[in-house]
């Protein structure tokens, strides 16, 4: 098995899928993080304070995934691996 073909298998079982699992959850993580800022807007500050804190923490998850995601395919580009599997 040539470098080409191991980077392309990996790419293609491990990261791919693990870094769209990882993305949707950081998507939910801001959702809820709306969710509570919608409901939380008629309390105190502290829990509109809270769902700020957890919208910020879902958008850098999106963030750091689009990130991998972006890296994962220079990588692939790099050992000409995109036309394989990539």
């Amino acid at each position: 098995m040539s470098a080409q073909q191991l980077i392309a298998a990996i790419t293609k079982n491990l990261f791919n899928p693990l870094i769209t699992a990882l993305f949707a959850v950081a998507t939910l993580v801001f959702a809820w993080g709306v969710v509570l800022y919608i409901i939380g807007s008629y309390g105190s500050d502290s829990r509109i304070e809270r769902a700020k804190s957890i919208m910020f923490w879902g958008v850098i998850g999106m963030f750091i995934m689009a990130s991998a995601w972006g890296i994962v395919g220079m990588l692939c580009n790099f050992f000409n691996a995109y036309g394989t599997a990539c």
